[in-house]
């Protein structure tokens, strides 16, 4: 079960959020499969050994942080992914959330606002494991922090989930705040959960945790701005604009009735 598209349009053309998106592709392309391009069969560095070495230049890795060295890892960590279903799936939830942000904030209050979640979310990952030397990568804190802020304001926007289970495949709409409140249980759950001591599953949860409460943390001095609780009283936790309308359910194909 997964988010599609959410009924809050922006009022604006969402160039941050577009430019973040094409970035985090190009890195991705620039740091999987330029290597494995550039590299050939007789070299004795495999483009995958090269994807880790770029890993350890450009993610966050606790114990270089602790000997004060690559700090800039905090920012670099949030436009490396691990791989297509790594960045697909966060692309995708900065598609569906990051617009409606970045129309409340304005451009560069957006991008300071995702930047500023992503280094939260990584020092909140550190501050579990100091002396790791696993890299951490990926956009996840920061769009953990849009979907921070986006509940802030928004808890009552619908938002449109595909459900698949098995061979049923079923499109609902329901609120804004289920879907992130969900989301966030599953990361304190995967924070709560004793990990395998073989390696545990990889997932920085804690990097999620932190940069869901930044998002909040960060977008509450908008949301006193706007009138706090009157804020929601006068939309009632919706958008504060027409909510887009999709077809669920309605098909053009005719319906064929059976007779007997």
């Amino acid at each position: 079960m997964f988010p599609i598209r959410d009924h809050n349009p922006p009022g604006r053309t969402p160039w941050i959020t577009r430019a973040l998106i094409a970035l985090n592709f190009i890195v991705f392309l620039l740091t999987w499969v330029m290597p494995d391009l550039l590299l050939g069969s007789g070299d004795e560095v495999s483009g995958e050994e090269l994807t880790g070495y770029l890993f350890y230049i450009g993610g966050m890795v606790p114990a270089f942080v602790s000997e004060g060295e690559m700090l800039h890892g905090f920012l670099t960590s949030q436009f490396l992914h691990a791989g297509w279903m790594h960045l697909l799936g966060n692309m995708l939830f900065l598609w569906i959330f990051g617009d409606n942000l970045e129309d409340a904030f304005g451009p560069l209050k957006y991008l300071g606002f995702y930047l500023l979640c992503g280094v939260a979310a990584a020092f909140a990952q550190y501050l579990t494991e100091p002396a790791s030397e696993i890299p951490m990568v990926g956009a996840s804190g920061s769009i953990a922090g849009v979907l921070g802020g986006y509940l802030l304001l928004y808890p009552r926007a619908r938002v449109d989930v595909l459900l698949i289970f098995i061979i049923f495949f079923r499109v609902f709409s329901i609120p804004a705040w289920i879907v992130l409140m969900v989301w966030f249980g599953l990361q304190v759950l995967g924070v709560t959960t004793p990990e395998d001591p073989e390696g545990g599953d990889m997932v920085a949860y804690w990097a999620h945790a932190g940069g869901f409460i930044a998002g909040l943390a960060l977008a509450m001095p908008f949301f006193i701005r706007q009138g706090g609780p009157k804020f929601w009283a006068r939309f009632q936790g919706h958008p504060p604009h027409p909510e887009a309308a999709y077809a669920l359910s309605a098909s053009r194909i005719p319906r064929v009735v059976r007779r007997k």
